[in-house]
């Protein structure tokens, strides 16, 4: 399995299949420009031999076993990033309970996005959300779940995507207002970023419609707010306010403790 530079992935990473030996093929009959694409030189073999490039993206397991994650050619671009459908539907296939599961690109508040169908026993969105983030990057987590009774699937027994539903919008809730002076803060630039009126503590900004753009604006704002060394992976680890609020609270708690009592007054009376 190589990466797009065409260099070996190390064990459990996705890469393409290639194939190479004396048995590979030599290309394709009458079709030279689809040849040169997939029929590359051998850096690792003899010299003059060839790699066949299957367009199939696979990753090797632990016990040498590879897995199929899809086509490259299925790939698509979602927010800077060039992603694979098939690598987010087959970790969702693994969520214990799920009999199917499909990830395929709808249009989102305006914007492109992977949503992830699912069928089984006692499943919800949150479960589905928190199983995804643990086994996959943020880029790759889908951004709505549907859950249904079962896949659609054509009279050939293939997955029916024209008949997918689409993800309904999140019924509107109370919520709970901010109640601390950091969860005050954190609210207000959440709702500066997704552009949204007001949110409350327990909301999940990946929910509200948050990505991972929207991310790094909101880790910057929380760095100038509290001059608190926040980073983007933060927020996909506490992705609630009421979470993130906390956390903010516990890293100002760390610096202050690690701080001289002359550096502790000195702070305190820098804006006087």
């Amino acid at each position: 399995m190589v990466d797009p530079l065409g260099e070996p992935v190390p064990l459990g990473v996705p890469g393409e299949l290639v194939i190479g030996g004396p048995e590979t093929a030599r290309g394709y009959l009458g079709r030279p420009a689809l040849t040169a694409e997939r029929f590359v030189p051998d850096p690792f073999g003899a010299r003059g031999g060839r790699l066949y490039r299957t367009g199939d993206v696979v990753r090797r397991l632990a016990d040498g076993e590879l897995e199929f994650l899809g086509r490259n050619d299925d790939q698509v671009k979602i927010r800077g990033f060039r992603v694979e459908p098939g690598e987010a539907e087959a970790v969702l296939r693994g969520h214990p309970g799920v009999r199917g599961a499909a990830v395929v690109v709808r249009t989102l508040n305006g914007e492109a996005a992977l949503v992830g169908y699912a069928a089984g026993g006692g499943l919800s969105e949150e479960s589905l959300r928190t199983h995804c983030r643990t086994h996959l990057p943020h880029y790759l987590v889908p951004s709505a779940f549907v859950l249904l009774d079962s896949l659609p699937l054509t009279v050939q027994g293939k997955l029916d995507t024209a008949a997918l539903p689409e993800p309904e919008k999140p019924a509107p809730r109370a919520g709970v207002a901010p109640r601390t002076p950091a969860e005050t803060v954190v609210a207000q630039i959440w709702c500066e970023v997704l552009d949204l009126p007001k949110v409350g503590v327990h909301d999940d900004f990946f929910a509200l419609g948050g990505h991972s753009l929207r991310a790094v604006a909101v880790a910057s704002r929380l760095r100038t707010a509290f001059d608190c060394p926040l980073q983007v992976r933060d927020l996909f680890e506490h992705p609630t306010v009421e979470r993130l609020a906390a956390e903010v609270e516990r890293r100002l708690l760390e610096l202050i403790s690690q701080m001289s009592d002359d550096e502790i007054d000195l702070s305190l009376t820098a804006d006087l």
